[in-house]
């Protein structure tokens, strides 16, 4: 894998299936940005907003802990429908943390939002990038993703990203190999092993994962689409040892079926990201659709472990997904 990014900008693109102006009225009308703006969890009031060249936006978050993080965002550039530039995380105590130029561009009807956030130094960025992660404040631009959904088609699923330094085929690799899934897909703290898989269109494959503490859990996969290497869909449900269909066992009204798209996309030569898109599959009852949305936490936690494993699996393959020294980390 490759160093730490000795830039002193962190830089995030991302493709939302919606029209610039929806996009664009997304992040400016304070009734809808307060429904998707910042970590899981979290809650926005805003106070006054002033969208022009030396506007300002002054707004209260409100952790899940109950602490407030108080902010002022300066506007320096407002293009309607195109460009932001504006200084962020001001407060009363602070000057503002960086400048942000998020840029929006229309694409065959879905928008490319280009997000530039530049700080004082390398190290500075380095820190921030940490302090996101830690936060979980990446899942502010998939939660966009998922209020956009929700306005255009009614509608709920989940979005998460990560980015990966590692080449898009290697990624392909770790997500149809089932000795690559096996060592990182499960949540933190859980196992997996294959009891059969068949990874290929129309086919299907069956996994047990377990905690070594009483909590086993058994899920099978009916693959739908697997277009090398840019896209894998599938079916997911929980089940028994003989595939009867069953319930999350720790979860009696979590939904029968879920589909589940994985997207990777190229962010250069050896970077990829990955774009997980779940939702609900076939029939679901309004407390299974409600159940799903409020899980999107417990998911986002879920997926994140399994993220951390996974690159940690990835310094243990060479490009080609080849195990170096003939062992993979388990």
């Amino acid at each position: 894998m490759a160093g730490k990014d000795r830039s002193n900008e962190i830089r995030i693109s991302r493709v939302y299936d919606a029209p610039v102006k929806m996009v664009w009225d997304a992040w400016t009308d304070p009734t809808q940005v307060a429904l998707w703006w910042g970590p899981r969890g979290f809650t926005l009031t805003t106070h006054s907003k002033d969208l022009r060249p030396g506007g300002h936006w002054t707004y209260t978050m409100h952790g899940p802990d109950g602490t407030d993080y108080e902010n002022t965002t300066f506007y320096h550039e407002v293009e309607p429908y195109a460009r932001l530039v504006y200084d962020h995380g001001a407060n009363d105590d602070r000057p503002p943390l960086f400048r942000v130029t998020a840029t929006f561009a229309e694409e065959e009807g879905q928008t490319r939002l280009e997000l530039r956030f530049t700080l004082a130094s390398p190290e500075v960025a380095e820190q921030t990038r940490q302090f996101i992660k830690k936060a979980g404040g990446d899942a502010t631009w998939d939660r966009l993703a998922e209020h956009l959904a929700e306005e255009s088609t009614g509608r709920r699923p989940f979005f998460i990203n990560r980015s990966f330094a590692t080449p898009i085929d290697t990624m392909f690799q770790m997500w149809t190999d089932p000795a690559h899934l096996s060592a990182w897909l499960a949540p933190t703290g859980f196992t997996m092993t294959y009891l059969r898989a068949d990874i290929r269109p129309g086919a299907s494959s069956l996994w047990k994962m377990t905690n070594g503490q009483g909590i086993t859990m058994y899920a099978h996969a009916e693959y739908r689409e697997i277009a090398g290497p840019h896209r894998i869909v599938y079916v997911q449900n929980f089940c028994d040892e003989n595939e009867a269909l069953c319930r999350h066992p720790l979860a009696s009204t979590w939904p029968a079926y879920m589909l589940t798209r994985v997207t990777l996309t190229e962010e250069g030569p050896d970077r990829t990201r990955v774009t997980i898109e779940s939702a609900t599959h076939g029939e679901a009852t309004p407390l299974e659709l409600e159940t799903f949305v409020a899980g999107r936490t417990g998911m986002t936690s879920g997926w994140t472990g399994a993220f951390d494993k996974l690159e940690e699996v990835l310094t243990a393959v060479d490009v080609n997904g080849v195990p170096r020294g003939g062992l993979l980390v388990r």
